[in-house]
């Protein structure tokens, strides 16, 4: 019994290695070494037509760099259970790497593999809306002719996967930023009307201050999009009631790295990164997360420090009832050239009292 039981886990521990020498451990697809074999394996003129598609994850950086890898490594399992969902059973779909998917379709032609590029691109779409909804960029190429080399076949399908990709980038971004300012809007007490109103506010002070127009266009996004780092923030945490403990108020002050990183990873947004990360900055250095003071601060992010806790103010908080617009106005002059610049302050009351 003892010695059949020994062959029994030899056996178990072989086909685990070789279970392991062919799959992806985080996705369970195919990895590349199984697809490369495959793929001279089913390059013959029997297979033929063959087609190959490669695909891109939209957005992962972005995840990685704002929730972390964990949740990245769970957007990319989602992806790999939808391509697996979609395809057919003699169609070979490996993780090639990264971020990137390829499939080999043996015996299908391009009109049939555009078939099959239509069904994967309508799975996704109908995916329910989440905070990060899995979304791929695609490519697909066709060899129908044996002497073609199946190689730059697999080059071309790439090739079309990354024009998809540059074609869709800003739109797929776009979206990710709306899906983002959605979520947060539903789970903090930064509604939609504290964003509106600071805009009002943004716009005064921008033409009190003589900003050009760029600079107020870059305000405007900064205002929008400064506290979208709290989207990586637990919800429990951000409308606590009472005093925040030690350990929340750190999860807290996270949120400018976060909001940086989703910035940065978006190229027609990425300008702002460095104002996003500043914003809870103070005038004499006791801010967060640099502890940078005074002048060292962007300029932007010193003017939107005062007009965002002048609304914060009027509105109230989980924690902090509001007050009225003396009492406001009272407060930004105490702190003024503690937390604020106070030449700015001044500009701003003189604002709010004309």
């Amino acid at each position: 019994i003892i010695a059949c039981n020994n062959i029994t886990e030899h056996k178990e521990a072989e086909e685990k290695v070789r279970y392991l020498s062919f799959h992806d451990s985080l996705t369970g697809l195919y990895n590349r070494a199984f697809f490369q074999e495959e793929l001279k394996r089913i390059d013959t003129k029997e297979k033929l037509p063959i087609s190959l598609i490669m695909g891109d994850t939209n957005g992962l950086k972005l995840v990685n760099d704002a929730f972390g890898h964990q949740v990245g490594d769970n957007l990319l399992k989602k992806v790999a259970k939808t391509l697996k969902s979609t395809c057919r059973k003699e169609d070979i779909i490996s993780r090639w790497g990264g971020d990137e998917f390829a499939i080999i379709l043996p015996e299908t032609d391009a009109k049939d593999a555009s078939r099959v590029i239509k069904r994967i691109n309508e799975a996704f779409n109908n995916i329910e809306e989440e905070i990060i909804k899995p979304n791929i960029a695609l490519g697909v190429a066709t060899k129908e002719d044996i002497n073609e080399d199946i190689m730059e076949v697999l080059t071309e399908a790439e090739n079309r996967m990354y024009r998809n990709k540059l074609n869709r980038s800003e739109d797929i971004k776009n979206k990710i930023i709306s899906s983002l300012q959605r979520e947060l809007w539903k789970k903090d007490y930064e509604t939609k009307e504290h964003i509106e109103s600071l805009e009002v506010l943004a716009l005064k002070i921008g033409k009190k201050l003589n900003l050009t127009d760029d600079e107020i266009d870059k305000l405007l996004l900064f205002v929008r999009l400064h506290d979208i780092g709290k989207v990586t923030i637990d919800e429990e945490v951000l409308n606590k009631q009472g005093e925040l403990s030690k350990q929340d108020r750190k999860v807290i002050e996270r949120h400018p790295e976060a909001g940086y990183h989703i910035a940065k990873a978006i190229p027609d947004k990425a300008y702002i990164a460095d104002l996003i990360l500043a914003h809870h900055e103070w005038w004499d250095g006791s801010g967060y997360p640099l502890g940078i003071k005074g002048e060292a601060i962007p300029f932007l992010a010193r003017v939107l420090a005062i007009i965002d806790a002048y609304d914060v103010m009027l509105r109230g908080r989980p924690y902090q009832p509001k007050v009225t617009k003396e009492k406001a106005l009272i407060e930004l002059k105490r702190c003024a050239g503690i937390q604020f610049d106070p030449k700015l302050v001044q500009v701003f009351i003189e604002m709010i009292n004309d």
